[in-house]
This record gives structure tokens, C-alpha cells and sequence, in this order.
């Protein structure tokens, strides 16, 4: 909806013209806004923020939002509200208060890649293994990894969490060391698919620093921030002693009293390390408008900017894709270059609108930062890039039938135990009888040339078929895989519950031969029967222990995963390896002592549903990889 401007918005309005927009804005760009577009002047755009933000900063319990606006080759504004810093009262400030962007710094990595493919060093269709001499990425699929690929986030790669960041700077080893150690499994070929990875990102950022022989950090500051005149950002870390005293503190917001967020120190740099201020991301917003030029610095030519701005992978024509590493997303009509980004509780958004000659950076820091951005953004465009006529739509790719089921994103892992996150959160698609689809808790009505629309026109999505009979369903945002049946949620509680109906009668065995000892004082059978009685129960007791400890574990707090596997769940890891020998020892002994047991028929009937639930342990703690996983 439109924002309407409230008799207090205006009074305020009023007096920010009165003052001169002290300090917040500065002149008016001498031109007109584009058809279609509505003009952004400093006045009107103060107004607005001055009205949207203080709300939501209140609604969503956020300490605080910086924001910088530029149209017509200038910041037209550029404000703070509420506090940077709570504990100290710091007021936000755009000039001075550094947020950490998190993965809005890949856009800062894929401008260096396009200086160095200006420069003739990199070539965006080379394997990437050209450019990297201490470890190779492996020739999983006949096609190669390109940069063009990792910048569409289509390289194949798998998605990994675990040990993606640092307590401290001695914790980060060399960007090299940590990419060749931790390299994710390719899972699809290059270019079938988007999956978002911050491997990639780090990737690209370190085969830069390698044909330039200049570190990362040194290399976006000397390339980057020094042209564009951002005297304030740093891709460092820790950030540098003259910037630290500025940087922005980040709470949970979703505690009371907000607890801050501590910093987290990013072994991939390239991916999401950049600490900066919304005053100079309004340089950077400026430069990509401008042909790749702010003032007379020039950041890369303007037929590079112009193919860094080019789509260059959709799942369909007629869907959002990617620009060079851009999102492409349709807003109100218009083609919008964004990257959002999410780190230790900021929450900031870049969009650039190049038909309007607009562009925003908005940060807020907390966790609950999302909501309020989302809201501000798309009242902000409603405002000053309202509705329009979108562009003509691409010619039909070749879709695919719609296929009922599980899926899971596309980013996701399938070689570890973060395998298992895959379980926790797919999402059920199904198809009506008329065709209509529902997913992601909306109906999606198809159209003649194969593409479904949601109900209030938003967004589209299709199915596509990747190798080996993959089946994607792509959207306007992210991409999602139809998921096997063993896979799915349905199934998997199934295999788990007739498991733990057999471990819970487990749990009789003990009381069985005390009252058959005691009481009934009957034969107990062959030591070998015992034995595999009394295996089987115990390592089906232990197998229902571990998953209640595993459960507890991933229901439970998992931030820490992100520093690595604690100590805890590597010894609960341990647990199967201990579980899968007692059962292959217990099955040895049914068989070995079934003709002389002398067990009734009630009693053998147990012993194969014990094994039997056992069997279905084993083959969970295999399909979620479980078993002898090491982290």
C-alpha cells in the first residue's frame, strides 16, 4: 500500500526544509525523475523515512536503522534513527556508525572481479582451476566451475554452516588454508540451478586476490573504498582501531532486555566481512548508477558496468535471475540490482532502480530488523517507484509438469549431518484438480505458456528438470528440489516411530527375565540367546537415548554450530558407531541361537521386532549421514 503522509510527518517535513536539511540531506540533483518514477527529492524523502521508520523501530523492538537514498548522481539523503549502541546511548549516525553488511560485501567482491576481467586477468567462462595453484576444485561433473557461475550462484556447490565463523581474529586461518580445507561437495552440475553460497562469493574473492597479489582486504580498500571516497568502511577484521570505536553494536531482539550479538569474525572475508556506513554504501549506490563513476573517480569502465548490470542466469526468461551477482528482482514493475544481507543480527538491504535512477541502503540492528526493513522498503517503493507496466517477459523455457510433493531449497546439504536440516523444514506442494498449485502457503493459478501466478500477481514460478530426473520448482526468488520419498518428513517419522516402538519395548526385557527367573522359574535359554537378547535391547535403548539427545540438540540452541561442532555433539556422534556393532553383533547371536533357544513364539516375534527396529535406526542414521560423520 502507499504510504500516506500523516499532519505530523508534514509539520516535520516542514522544518527539515526550514532547517536547511541539516546535516541529513544534502542539495537537490538538478533533474527530473523518469516516466514512471516519482521524483525523489531530499524534502519528500526525509518525510517519508521521518514517518515509516519510527513505527517500526517500535513495533519490531529494533534499537535502531540507518538509512541513505541517492537519485540523479547524488545522496539526496541519509539519516540514523534510534541507537547504535544502547548501552552507551550512541545515537545512529550515517556518517560515522559502521553496521556490518554482511553478504551486501559480495557486491564489493564481484565489482573487483569485473576490474580484473576488464583488466584482461580473469576471464568469467575459464575453469576456475585456472586461476588456483594451492588446491583445485574437483571435476565432479564435466562441466567446470566458472566465475560466471559462482556469481549466479549456480556453481553446484552444497550449502555448509557449520564453522562458517570465528570468536576471535586467531581463529581465522589464511582465506587459502580455509577454502581448501573446508571446500563444500559439488552436488549438480554449474549453471543448472541457483543455490545460494557464500563459498562461492569467498572463491571468487580469493582468485582475486591471486591475479592482483594483493589480499582481499587490502584489495576492495585500495580499489574500492579509496575511489568512492568511503573513508569509513573497512574489510578488515578486526575492524581497524581508528573505525572500531564506531562500530554499531547488534541485539537480539526477540529477548528482553535485548542481549547484544557478539562480533563474529568471518573466515571467508569475501562473502560478507565489510563494515561500513550508510553515507559511503551511498557512494558505492552512486557508482554503479553512474557508468561505474563517482566525481571524476571511475571504478570500472561504463561497457563494464553495462554487462555487470546485463541478467546473466534465470531459471526461466520470464522469472527474476541474476545480474553479475546482483538479485534481480521485479518491484512494482520495475527492475530492481539489490543484495540483502544478515549477519550477527544486522539486517541491511541495498536496491539499486536504474530505471528511476534510485537507489537505497537501509540497516537496522537486530534480529528482528527483517520485518521492520520489509516494510519500510516496500512502502519506500511505493512511494517513489510506484506501480508501473513491468517489462515485456522472455520467450518460455522448457517447463516441465508439476510434480506434488517435499521440496527442500536448492541450498542445502547432502554430504554431511547438516543433511539433516533438509528433514526439518521442507515445504509440501500440491495440485488441485483445475491445476492450481499450492506452495509456500499460496495458490499459484498456471497461465497458457506453463508459468503460475500467484493470486495477487507478485511473483511467478515453474518446474524445470535438471540431470539425473532433478525436480525444481523456480521461483521470482529462490529455487527449491523436489525432495526423494525416503527423504521427506512423512516417511522418515514413520521408520523413526516403528523404531521407537520397538526400543520402548525394549525397555520390558529386564522385568521379562526377572519374572521368569523368580517366579516363574522357567529356563532362560542358551547363553548365545541371552546374548542376543539382551544386545539387541541395549543397543536399541541406546540408539532411542541418542536421538532424544539429538533432538534436544537441534530443537535447542544451535548458534554456536556456527564457531563449529561442540564437544558435546561430536561425543553424541560417536554414539552410532558404538549402536551399529552391538546390533550386527545381536543379529549374529538371533541367528546363531535361534534352533536352541528354547523361546516361545512371543518371545522370538519380539526378538525380530527388535532387530527390525533396529534395522530402522540403521537406516536413518545412514540416510541423514549420521553415521561416522566427522566435523
Amino acid at each position: 500500500m502507499r504510504q500516506r503522509l500523516s499532519r505530523l510527518t508534514s509539520r516535520l517535513l516542514l522544518g527539515v526544509v526550514a532547517s536547511g536539511l541539516a546535516g541529513a540531506v544534502v542539495a537537490q540533483p538538478a533533474w527530473s525523475a523518469p516516466s514512471g518514477c516519482t521524483d525523489a527529492a531530499p524534502a519528500a524523502v526525509a518525510a517519508f523515512f521521518d514517518h515509516a521508520v519510527p513505527d517500526r523501530l517500535t513495533h519490531d523492538r529494533v534499537p535502531g536503522v540507518v538509512v541513505s537514498v541517492v537519485s540523479g548522481g547524488a545522496t539526496v539523503f541519509s539519516r540514523g534513527y534510534g541507537l547504535a549502541d544502547v548501552e552507551h546511548g550512541v545515537p545512529f549516525d550515517p556518517a560515522r556508525s559502521l553496521v556490518r553488511i554482511a553478504s551486501i560485501t559480495k557486491l564489493f567482491t564481484w565489482t573487483a572481479v569485473m576490474q580484473q576481467v576488464e583488466a584482461g586477468r580473469l576471464d568469467l567462462d575459464a575453469d576456475v582451476n585456472r586461476y588456483l595453484t594451492a588446491f583445485r576444485v574437483p571435476a565432479t561433473y564435466p562441466e567446470p566451475v566458472t566465475l560466471r557461475t559462482l556469481m549466479d550462484h549456480t556453481s553446484g556447490f552444497e550449502h555448509q554452516f557449520i564453522g562458517t565463523g570465528a570468536r576471535s581474529a586467531a581463529g581465522v586461518p589464511a582465506l587459502g588454508e580455509y577454502l581448501a580445507a573446508h571446500m563444500p561437495a559439488r552436488i549438480r552440475p554449474p549453471g543448472e540451478v541457483s543455490a545460494y553460497s557464500n563459498y562461492g562469493a569467498a572463491l571468487a574473492g580469493y582468485i582475486v586476490a591471486q591475479v592482483s597479489g594483493e589480499p582481499y582486504d587490502r584489495y576492495v580498500q585500495r580499489h574500492l573504498f579509496q575511489p568512492l571516497g568511503m573513508a569509513h568502511s573497512t574489510a578488515s577484521e578486526p575492524v581497524p582501531d581508528a573505525l572500531a570505536g564506531d562500530l554499531a553494536r547488534s541485539y537480539h531482539s526477540d529477548e528482553t532486555p535485548a542481549r547484544p550479538v557478539p562480533f563474529i569474525f568471518d573466515p571467508m572475508a569475501p562473502d560478507g566481512s565489510i563494515s561500513t556506513t550508510a553515507n559511503d554504501m551511498a557512494n558505492f549506490m552512486i557508482a554503479h548508477l553512474r557508468q561505474g563513476r563517482l566525481g571524476d573517480a571511475r571504478i570500472l569502465a561504463p561497457a563494464t558496468v553495462a554487462q555487470m548490470h546485463e541478467r546473466s542466469f534465470s531459471a526461466d526468461p520470464r522469472l527474476d535471475g541474476y545480474a553479475h551477482g546482483f538479485k534481480e528482482r521485479t518491484i512494482n514493475g520495475h527492475r530492481v540490482l539489490m543484495h540483502d544481507g544478515g549477519w550477527e543480527g544486522f539486517e541491511s538491504a541495498l536496491l539499486l532502480v536504474p530505471g528511476c535512477d534510485l537507489g537505497v541502503f537501509l540497516s537496522t540492528n537486530s534480529t528482528g530488523g527483517t520485518d521492520a526493513a520489509s516494510a519500510v522498503i516496500d512502502s519506500f517503493f511505493d512511494e517513489f517507484a510506484p506501480a508501473t507496466a513491468g517489462p515485456v517477459a522472455g520467450q518460455a523455457s522448457a517447463v516441465a509438469a508439476p510434480r506434488a510433493g517435499f521440496y527442500q531449497p536448492t541450498r542445502h546439504n547432502e554430504s554431511t549431518v547438516e543433511k539433516l536440516n533438509g528433514l526439518l523444514g521442507p515445504l509440501r506442494l500440491t495440485v488441485d484438480s483445475d491445476g492450481v498449485v499450492h506452495f509456500q502457503g499460496q495458490a499459484w493459478t498456471p497461465q497458457a505458456d506453463g508459468l503460475y501466478r500467484r493470486a495477487d500477481g507478485a511473483d511467478h514460478l515453474t518446474f524445470l528438470t535438471g540431470t539425473g530426473g532433478r525436480r525444481y520448482v523456480a521461483t521470482d526468488g529462490p529455487a527449491y528440489e523436489l525432495m526423494p520419498r525416503s527423504a521427506t518428513l512423512p516417511v522418515n517419522l514413520l521408520v523413526l516411530g516403528a523404531f521407537a516402538v520397538a526400543a520402548l519395548s525394549a525397555l520390558a526385557l529386564p522385568i521379562a527375565a526377572l519374572w521368569r527367573r523368580i517366579v516363574k522359574r522357567s529356563p532362560t535359554g542358551s547363553g548365545t540367546w541371552r546374548a542376543a537378547r539382551w544386545l539387541a535391547a541395549g543397543s536399541a535403548v541406546v540408539g532411542l537415548g541418542f536421538l532424544v539427545l539429538l533432538g534436544t540438540t537441534v530443537f535447542g540452541d544451535t548458534d554456536d554450530f556456527i564457531y563449529g561442532a561442540p564437544l558435546s555433539f561430536r561425543l553424541l556422534l560417536a554414539v552410532p558407531l558404538v549402536v551399529l556393532p552391538v546390533a550386527v553383533a545381536a543379529t549374529a547371536c538371533t541367528i546363531t541361537g535361534w534352533r536352541g533357544s528354547g523361546a516361545g513364539v512371543v518371545v522370538r516375534v519380539h526378538q525380530v521386532a527388535l532387530l527390525t527396529g533396529i534395522a530402522a535406526l540403521v537406516w536413518f542414521l545412514w540416510q541423514w549421514n549420521l553415521i561416522g560423520w566427522q566435523v
